[in-house]
């Protein structure tokens, strides 16, 4: 187990999730630098969402085309890094059962 003190350069957001995490769950060391990943990239693709927000989804190229703002790949990549940190970190997990197997001659 670890402490699980709130890194202090995430937006207020990613601060929120981490306490809520925290405060749900006992994170081992290697969970806790997994979370911190996961709000980074939280944060990652918050701040790309802003910039898409403020100019648009696409831009005019330089041959006058009109292609995808590179804030959107940012933000797919951050999202698909996040989905896949939460995968790793397993939290909605069950834990698993414990119990003995039950016997072939069980009730029978």
């Amino acid at each position: 187990m670890t402490t699980t003190k709130t890194p202090g350069h995430l937006s207020p957001r990613a601060r929120r999730f981490w306490k809520q995490v925290t405060s749900a769950y006992v994170l081992e060391g290697w969970q806790a630098e997994l979370l911190r990943r996961c709000c980074e990239q939280l944060d990652i693709a918050d701040r790309a969402g802003s910039i898409l927000e403020a100019e648009g989804l696409t831009i005019v190229g330089r041959f006058n085309q009109v292609k995808a703002h590179p804030a959107v790949d940012v933000q797919r990549a951050a999202t698909l890094a996040l989905a896949r940190l939460l995968r790793e970190l397993a939290l909605d997990v069950a834990p698993p059962d414990t119990r003995p197997p039950i016997s072939l001659s069980y009730g029978g």
